[in-house]
Order: C-alpha cells, then structure tokens, then sequence
C-alpha cells in the first residue's frame, strides 16, 4: 500500500530532521497528550469500536495501557448475534463487513471483560447502540456507575436495521433527544458521538451534537456498500450490503474531520483509513485532537502502539514540543 507523502517539515532541513535522535539531550521528549472534554488522555492513538474487542483480545500485540484509549466493540442491551456468515470481504484496498454488531450484551461485558482491562491501566470508552432511544439512554446510566471513562454514542452505523444506526444519527430531531437524554443519564462522565459520514450537512449534525452536551464528536463511520460475485450473480456477503472501511474512505472522512474541526468548540475524533502515523498526522493537521484505528488493526495488531512511537519520532524529528502546533493548520 502506498505511503502518503511526508507532511512539512516546518523549515527543518532533512538532515536536522534525520540527525536528531530520541535517546539524546537535546530536550524533553514530545507531548503527545490530548484532551476530550474533562478527559485527558497520553497520547491521540485509540483503538475503533468493533476490531479490538473488548480490549484484551490483542493485548499480546498491542497493550491497551499504551494507548490513549480502547473503545469497546459496541455494546447493547442484551447479547445480539449478529449476521449470518460470510461477514467481511475485501474490496480493494479496503473491506466491507456486515458483522450485525454481535456483542455478549451489556452485562456480560461489565461482569467479565471490563475489570480485567481496567486492571492493565487502560482508558476504556464504551461504544454503545440500541434499537430504540430509551435504549441508549439506559445503557448509558448503568455505564456511567462503571469504571467506564468515557461512553461513545453509536448513531451511524450502515448494517443496523431501521429504527437504529443512520436512522438516529442523520436525523437531527433523533440525534438531538439521543445525545441530550444520554448526556443527562451519563452522570458526567464524557459522551462523544459517533456520526454518519454520508449526510447532506455534517456540520449541522455536529452542532446538535455539541449543543447537546456532546464532549466530542467521532467521525467517520463505515459507507454503505455492496460487493458482488458475478459467477453467482450474489452479494459477497450473506447480509447482502455492508460498511466500506479502510484507505478508499480516507479522502471523505479527511473531508468531514476538516468541515466539523473549524466550525466546532469541542473535540473531533477522526477515522477512516488511518494506516501509519502519516495519515494520523494529516488528521491532526485536518483539525482532529485524536485518531481511531480499526481496519489497520486487522492488517497490523500492533499497528497503534507503533504509531505512538512513530508520532513522537516525528515531533522531535521536526523540532514540535506537541500535537498543538500542527493541529488545524490545514489551509481550507
């Protein structure tokens, strides 16, 4: 796959900027901390809902603690099963999946899973979904007496069935009562939402979101797609459409991050495509305060925690002290 052309070096010559080394004296090390509202997290690296599990399945790989933070495969009410197989297919350089949001439910993932990830020391974000808005707002008022640091609202995804997914989150009558309604139940606990990316207008979706108590908004999720076997004259998938991730919806979800980042007062998270620290920083420079990786952990599992290094190399190589000074500097 091929890599994206190196960011400005902000007038250090390429010799200055190769000769530096990390282990030397030269000063202090980059910060590479980030804030979410009243959450502070280490560095702008977190793991996408729906490819890290439930936080430990990877931890061999990649370990939860050093990230900024791991967000949960979405979570609902009650266990869901998802769709039948096969559920995933590549489509370029990129893959579309109709997984169903399979997950064990609601409290089998606080009985089991989430005390052992908080034991490793890791901020935990909980991706949440439901078929109904009562449905997120009691997911988020037993979440917020968790040791869940932060919920993230899933109003966006293209494989839930209506009521549900794009049908909350590219209405803005919906989004408005979902994120108010949760943000009231969260007990202050942080509430990000996560939006659809194929909208008339974003940034109104945005507003809503912010205006609602939102601490940050989440962008972009998965585009509806179609894979297609022409032998068979059959959708590749058993679910028939599904989500497009990966490098193909870097372009548009640069796009939205960049849109929302200037007309927004709170955080942008962005996705979509990220591979390597190059395409992390074009989103920073896009505006974005963090990043989230997902299809790039089911090429690489250990693809995040090389990418905070390779983040920090790249400040001290170009003589940044943080991510703030690249931050929005995008010309737009």
């Amino acid at each position: 796959m091929p890599k994206n052309p190196h960011l400005p070096k902000n007038g250090a010559k390429p010799d200055q900027a190769q000769s530096r080394d990390l282990n030397s004296n030269l000063g202090p090390e980059p910060d590479l901390s980030v804030k979410l509202g009243p959450l502070k997290l280490k560095n702008p690296v977190l793991a996408a809902s729906g490819t890290f599990g439930y936080g430990l399945e990877l931890a061999a790989f990649c370990p939860p603690q050093d990230l900024g933070a791991v967000i949960t495969k979405g979570l609902s009410l009650k266990p869901w099963s998802g769709n039948p197989s096969p559920r995933i297919v590549e489509a370029g350089f990129g893959l579309i999946n109709a997984i169903g949001l399979e997950n064990v439910g609601l409290e089998a993932f606080l009985e089991k899973y989430l005390g052992p990830l908080k034991k490793t020391g890791a901020v935990v974000g909980a991706n949440v979904l439901g078929q109904s808005q009562s449905d997120y707002v009691a997911l988020t008022e037993r979440l917020s007496q968790s040791q869940v640091d932060f919920i993230e609202l899933n109003v966006s995804c293209p494989n839930l069935q209506h009521p549900g997914g794009l049908s909350f989150g590219s209405d803005a009558l919906s989004l408005a009562q979902i994120t108010k309604n949760s943000v009231k139940a969260a007990n202050d606990k942080p509430i990000v939402v996560k939006l659809p990316p194929l909208v008339t207008d974003i940034v109104s979706l945005a507003k809503i979101a912010q205006d609602n108590g939102a601490s940050a908004v989440s962008l972009i999720n998965s585009l509806p797609a179609l894979s297609i076997n022409l032998e068979s004259r059959q959708a590749n998938l058993a679910n028939g459409p599904g989500g497009l991730s990966g490098p193909p919806i870097k372009p548009l979800a640069l796009r939205q991050v960049a849109l929302c980042a200037q007309a927004l007062a709170i955080p942008v998270i962005g996705l979509g495509g990220i591979m390597d620290h190059l395409d992390a920083l074009e989103f920073i420079v896009a505006g974005a305060e963090a990043v989230q990786i997902g299809t790039g952990l089911l090429v690489d599992p250990t693809l995040p925690v090389q990418m905070v290094s390779d983040l920090a190399k790249y400040l001290a190589q170009n003589n940044l002290k943080n991510l703030g000074e690249i931050r929005g500097t995008l010309k737009f």
